[in-house]
């Protein structure tokens, strides 16, 4: 074993300046630590949480002195750096504090080490890789209803006619996916902290395992060759349940920013669209753009829509529409077969491994706090 390092002492400034603000991060070449002052006493551990790298001295403590990391709550005991009770194992470095001459000084040679408790790697940060089979043709069904009291959704009802030709006529596997019946939480803003504070899988994937968007994820990153995405028209945008599911699905987009890694490859996409009022084209416009920042190819023409108009009020004439359509229903197996097709020679090209998007890398930026 090797003798413990010679003291690296460093001046942090007057004691009594840095007593009036409970936490900070300090940044002294490549290290960073969390400096906290309460009950008279300083503490200074790692600036680094053992979780993805989370700013500690940019968090809180709690009353019992522990750091809350600001990305994912993650916590550590601001003096010894040791984690919340059950997890005391996991730890972040400590550091020797000395005052003399009404100055601060710290000892950059921390006086523990860091260590992180193993945990199994989650399902979804597997390797990518299409499994051998028939073309899988995914159906994710965005319209919100109570599922005790069920009533006929128009665009439901037309992705269904879709995926059910795509089995019987086309020789695809389908899977649908009525996206109400997950029990999931709201996107809560880990890329707003810190873009790199949005993981791969899913922040709250990873802590939360009653979260069933990991059903969404599976689909989409690993089961699915190609996704119809069905939503109705709610006040000229697509569902809330729409919008509350791609919310989650910024983890994926954000891979392809920060580390330019392309979970979707070679996959296709397409949209149906029907609503009791028009705007069809401004919601196609934003499915469009979104699926395809995530690398979903579309076919052409790649959505169908139908919509009676801004004065057509009589809903209950739209439904009766729908359903009586042939037009309609024929429109939905043709999209199936123009996305199907699209996917079939997409998995017949060799797949691409790198793909260049100019003006859309992200940069680390290294903020230091100046007094």
């Amino acid at each position: 074993m090797s003798p413990p390092a010679a003291p690296e002492w460093h001046e942090l400034g007057d004691v009594a300046a840095l007593k009036a603000k409970p936490l900070r991060q300090i940044v002294i070449g490549r290290t960073k630590i969390a400096l906290s002052f309460a009950d008279g006493t300083f503490g200074a551990v790692s600036g680094v949480c053992n979780h993805v790298g989370g700013p500690l001295g940019e968090g809180r403590f709690d009353e019992a002195g522990y750091l809350v990391c600001p990305w994912h709550n993650w916590k550590f005991h601001r003096v010894t750096g040791e984690g919340e009770p059950g997890y005391e194992a996991d730890r972040v470095p400590r550091y020797e504090l000395k005052e003399e001459s009404g100055r601060l000084f710290v000892n950059l040679n921390a006086v523990t080490t860091r260590n992180k408790l193993p945990h199994d790697p989650h399902p979804l940060s597997r390797k990518l890789e299409r499994a051998p089979g028939r073309l899988r043709l995914l159906g994710l069904a965005t319209t919100a209803m109570d599922p005790a009291f069920l009533r006929f959704s128009t665009s439901d009802a037309l992705l269904d006619v879709a995926l059910e030709h795509a089995s019987a006529a086309l020789d695809c596997e389908t899977q649908l996916i009525r996206v109400r019946d997950l029990a999931f939480r709201h996107c809560e803003g880990y890329y707003s902290k810190s873009a790199q504070a949005c993981t791969w899988p899913c922040s709250i994937t990873q802590m939360d395992s009653a979260d069933q968007m990991e059903r969404v994820y599976e689909g989409l990153v690993f089961w699915a060759d190609a996704v119809i995405v069905a939503s109705p028209i709610r006040w000229g945008s697509a569902s809330s349940l729409y919008f509350k599911m791609i919310e989650r699905m910024n983890c994926i987009q954000n891979q392809v920013t920060i580390r330019d890694n392309v979970l979707i490859r070679n996959k296709v996409a397409s949209f149906i669209i029907t609503g009791g009022q028009d705007n069809i084209q401004a919601v196609a416009g934003q499915m469009l753009v979104f699926f395809t920042e995530l690398g979903f190819d579309v076919p052409q023409f790649p959505f169908i829509a139908h919509s009676r108009g801004w004065s057509a009020e009589d809903m209950e004439r739209n439904v009766a529409y729908v359903q009586r359509s042939g037009a309609l229903r024929e429109g939905a197996r043709a999209l199936a077969e123009r996305t199907v097709a699209k996917s079939r020679e997409l998995l017949g090209h060799d797949p691409v491994v790198r793909t260049e998007r100019a003006g859309r890398k992200a940069h680390k930026m290294e903020i230091v706090e100046i007094d």
